[in-house]
C-alpha cells in the first residue's frame, strides 16, 4: 500500500498522499475497549465438532523474550521469534510436542518475517541501522539461500505464489518516495522495476496488480491495474476500488455499495476475472477514507475469514466490537464463530481449521470448537 518533487508546495502534496496511500493499502486498527463475547445467534449455521486438540500452550520460551508468531508452518507447527539483546531468534514450535527448535539466529533486531506459500523458505527483514535493512532468505533448516543489504526506512514485500524464486520488494526512503525490486532467488540477483505504485500483487507467474491511487490529490477510491512484465503493458481492470487482494486463484475487490454507501461491498473473482460470489457489511469511516478490517483466505477449504463491525459509524469512535464471520465462497455460506472481538491481524493455518490471531498472533482460536487459546501466558 512518489515521486521526488521540485518544491515545497509539492512536497506538502506528498505528505497528504502518502498516508492516504499507506491506509488504504495496509490494514490498521486503533485499539478498542474490550467488550465480551456473546454467544452465536440463531441464524448462525452450526459448527461441526471437532476431535480435541491436545496443544501444548502457553509456549515456554527458551531464551529471550518473545516477540510475535510469525505464521504457521504446518497445523501443528509455527515460527516465532524471540529478542535478545540486539539480536533476534527464529524457532520452530511444534504444538503436539511442545517443543522449541531453533532455525535462525540473527544478529541484528528481526523487523518482521515472512514465509513463502508452500512453505519452503522465510524472508527475513531484520535493521542493523534506522536506515538498513537486511533481508535474509533462508530454507526450513536454517540455510541462508540469499542476502541483501538495503539502504531504506521501511521495507513492503510480497512472495510470487506462481514462482517462489521471485519476491517483489519495495524500498521506501524517510520521504516515502520508493523503488520496487525483484529479488530472483534462482538466478541470484536483484532487478529494479519501474512501477509507478509501491505496493504489488501478483496475479500470475508474470503480471501484477495495483490499485493506481492519484499521487497528486487525496481520493477515496482507485481504478486496479494490471501490468505484464514481460510486455510492460498496463490494463485496467476494475474501477473505484478501496482495496483489492490477490490469492492464488482467486481475487478480491472491496468496493463502496452504492445503494447504500455505509456498507463495503466484498466480491471474489476467479482467473477470468468472473465473478463467483460477493456479500456487503457495514463500514467505519476514517479521516480521508475507509478502515478495511483484518481479512484472510484459505484455499484449500475455500474459506475466506474477516472481521465484521456491527453496525456503521466513525472509526475513531465506533465501540461496537468486531464479529469474526466465516464465508465458505464454493457453498455461499456464513458462519458467525465469535463476536465482540477486538480487530486484529488473523492467519489461516494450512488446513482452515484454525487461526492465529491478535497483534502478535499470540492467541489461536479453533474455528471448530470457537475457543480462543493463549499462546503465551498473560
Amino acid at each position: 500500500m512518489l515521486r521526488l518533487h521540485k518544491n515545497l508546495s509539492d512536497l506538502a502534496i506528498l505528505f497528504v498522499v502518502i498516508p492516504l496511500l499507506l491506509s488504504a493499502c495496509m490494514q490498521q486498527e486503533p485499539e478498542k475497549p474490550k467488550v465480551s463475547v456473546p454467544v452465536a445467534t440463531e441464524k448462525t449455521k452450526d459448527i461441526p465438532a471437532s476431535h480435541v486438540r491436545e496443544w501444548k500452550l502457553p509456549i515456554a520460551i527458551p531464551e529471550g523474550e518473545f516477540d510475535k508468531i510469525a505464521g504457521w508452518l504446518t497445523d501443528t507447527q509455527i515460527l516465532y521469534i524471540t529478542n535478545l539483546q540486539q539480536s533476534s531468534n527464529v524457532y520452530r514450535y511444534d504444538l503436539l510436542s511442545g517443543k522449541s527448535e531453533l532455525i535462525f539466529h540473527s544478529d541484528h533486531p528481526i523487523v518482521s518475517l515472512q514465509i513463502s506459500p508452500a512453505k519452503k523458505y522465510l524472508l527475513i527483514h531484520s535493521s542493523p541501522s534506522t536506515y538498513e535493512g537486511v533481508v535474509t532468505i533462508i530454507d526450513m533448516n536454517g540455510t541462508v539461500l540469499l542476502k541483501k543489504v538495503l539502504v531504506s526506512h521501511e521495507l513492503a514485500y510480497e512472495w510470487n505464489p506462481y514462482d517462489e524464486s521471485k519476491v517483489l520488494i519495495t524500498e521506501f526512503a524517510e520521504d516515502w518516495t520508493f523503488k520496487v525490486l525483484l529479488m530472483d532467488l534462482k538466478n541470484n540477483e536483484t532487478t529494479k522495476l519501474s512501477l509507478s505504485q509501491p505496493f504489488i500483487k501478483w496475479l500470475s507467474q508474470t503480471q501484477l496488480a495495483y490499485v493506481n491511487w492519484d499521487k497528486e490529490q487525496p481520493v477515496l477510491v482507485a481504478p486496479l491495474i494490471r501490468k505484464d512484465l514481460k510486455t510492460g503493458k498496463e490494463t485496467p481492470l476494475f474501477k473505484d476500488l478501496i482495496q483489492f487482494s490477490a490469492f492464488p486463484h482467486l481475487l478480491m475487490t472491496i468496493t463502496v455499495n452504492d445503494q447504500q454507501r455505509s456498507n463495503a461491498i466484498y466480491s471474489f473473482y476467479d482467473r477470468e476475472f468472473k465473478q463467483l460470489f460477493s456479500f456487503s457489511i457495514p463500514q467505519l469511516t476514517k479521516f480521508s477514507d475507509w478502515l478495511v478490517p483484518y481479512f484472510d483466505y484459505n484455499e484449500s477449504s475455500g474459506s475466506f475469514i474477516t472481521l465484521q463491525p456491527r453496525n456503521s459509524g466513525e472509526a475513531d469512535t465506533y465501540t461496537g466490537g468486531f464479529d469474526l464471520v466465516k464465508y465458505n465462497l464454493n457453498k455461499e455460506e456464513k458462519q458467525l464463530i465469535m463476536g465482540g472481538l477486538e480487530n486484529e491481524p488473523v492467519i489461516f493455518a494450512p488446513s482452515g481449521e484454525a487461526l492465529l490471531y491478535g497483534n502478535r498472533f499470540e492467541k489461536i482460536i479453533d474455528l471448530h470448537e470457537r475457543k480462543l487459546y493463549q499462546a503465551l501466558k498473560e
